[in-house]
This record gives C-alpha cells, sequence and structure tokens, in this order.
C-alpha cells in the first residue's frame, strides 16, 4: 500500500466518522413544574436519607429507636411499648427493611452476666415487635452486655443510658 493510498483510507475513515457524531439538539425541554404550585421550578427540600438506611429508620420512628430499662430488668414497660409500635409501624410501611436490635447492660456485674441481660433485652424487644405482627425473619438480635456503653460515666444517670436495645437498620 502506498503512502498515497494509506493517505486517503485515513481521510475516508475520519470523515465517515466525523458524520456519525451526534449533534446537540436545538432546543432543550423546559425545566420542569412546580405541581403544587403550576409553576416555577420543583423545589426537592432539603435531601432525605434513602429508604433502607438507618439514618431514615430513625428519621421515621422519630429518634424512638432505643428503649432504656430498670436495673436487672428486660420487661417492656409502657413508654417501651409506644416506642416498638412506632419501630412496627414503619417496618410495615417498608416490608423490605430488617433491622437488628443490640441488647446493651451497664457496667455492674459479671460480663457473662451483662451478655445474658443484654440478650433478653434485645429478645424482649424482638418478640414484642414479631406479637405485632412484624416477621421474626426481619428482625435479628445481638448483645454487647457492658462492652458499648453510651455513657462513660460510673453514674446512676449514666448506668440508666446504657440499660437499653437499639434498633438498626442491617440492609
Amino acid at each position: 500500500m502506498t503512502l498515497r493510498t494509506a493517505s486517503a483510507f485515513l481521510l475516508a475513515g475520519s470523515l465517515a466518522l466525523g458524520a456519525c457524531a451526534k449533534q446537540a439538539p436545538e432546543d432543550l425541554p423546559p425545566p420542569p413544574v412546580n405541581p403544587n404550585t403550576g409553576g416555577g421550578s420543583v423545589d426537592t427540600g432539603p435531601a432525605v436519607p434513602g429508604v433502607g438506611t438507618n439514618e431514615h429508620f430513625v428519621a421515621g420512628v422519630n429518634g424512638q429507636n432505643i428503649i432504656f430499662f430498670d436495673t436487672d430488668r428486660y420487661n417492656i414497660d409502657s413508654a417501651d411499648a409506644a416506642a416498638l409500635q412506632t419501630q412496627a409501624q414503619y417496618l410495615s410501611q417498608y416490608p423490605s427493611v430488617t433491622v437488628t436490635i443490640e441488647g446493651h447492660a451497664d457496667e455492674r456485674g459479671t460480663r457473662e452476666y451483662n451478655l445474658a441481660l443484654g440478650e433478653r433485652r434485645a429478645n424482649a424487644a424482638k418478640n414484642y415487635l414479631t406479637s405485632l405482627g412484624i416477621a421474626a425473619s426481619r428482625v435479628s438480635t445481638v448483645s454487647y452486655g457492658e462492652e458499648r456503653p453510651s455513657a462513660l460515666a460510673s453514674t446512676p444517670e449514666a448506668w440508666a443510658q446504657n440499660r437499653r436495645a437499639v434498633t438498626i437498620v442491617v440492609n
């Protein structure tokens, strides 16, 4: 192949590719219209975390993802029941969401005792949710005992904050 023939092929190929180039549209579509006002652009508002995130869950249950217990107790009282009912409503509205309930204890007692108590607290919350119609397969439990305190002081107030069950989204 001669240099002249090769140049001709390159020129022909360049022209062919140039003919395939996309052209910009002549007219752009108008901006979206706000359906509430009949004009103007749509206000998307503040960013909302997506369904299936823990942030969406906490917002959806108005921050009621934590329930608290008395010393050496794992029974569900009326305040706990109200929080768990709110959680059950959220979970009913979003059937693809699965959660884990973390059971916690304060620092008093042996490690083994606190792990067992944390497990009983997490299971009490799970059992209450299942009694409200949430499938048990959507709720798992884990006990951290005293290993993950939310308050670090050795005071009655700190101990009260650490005796808890926390519901978190896992998907």
